[in-house]
């Protein structure tokens, strides 16, 4: 385990405060509230091109696919980023059922990959009861 550094410390005050922009709020918010897709047809249904959902949509999991690179490429703490907050695996739980159908349709198997990588990583950090009670919680929202 790599011991964290101040560079850690501030990247995640630089990326929470990046959180607190007005439209990066009221797309977490809209996101966390409302997105519930399993599928394509639902996306599209939901999150047409060109609509607020769907600019909502790419702005939360973009952000949150940039911040898992950082952990991913060892930039930063993987252990430092799960203790501040796991808002990125709430974003991957409302997300894991349609990625699959996403990387097919957009022909590009790393879509959310390091989104993925770092939430099965904060999975095992939290443990399987924990993580149980955690996804029960976030996918019956």
């Amino acid at each position: 385990m790599a011991t964290a550094t101040y560079d850690d410390v501030n990247l995640i005050v630089k990326l929470y405060d990046m959180r607190r922009e007005p439209r990066m709020r009221t797309a977490r918010a809209w996101f966390i509230s409302k997105f519930k897709v399993t599928n394509m047809e639902e996306f599209l249904k939901i999150c047409p091109p060109g609509s607020e959902e769907n600019a909502s949509y790419r702005m939360v999991t973009t952000y949150w696919e940039m911040v898992a690179s950082f952990v991913t490429a060892g930039v930063l703490n993987q252990d430092l980023f799960f203790q501040s907050g796991l808002e990125l695996l709430v974003v991957w739980e409302k997300a894991r059922d349609f990625v699959p159908e996403q990387r097919k349709a957009f022909k590009n198997p790393k879509v959310l990959r390091n989104l993925e990588t770092v939430a099965q990583a904060a999975i095992q950090y939290m443990g399987p009861e924990a993580y149980a009670a955690f996804s029960a919680r976030i996918r019956g929202q």
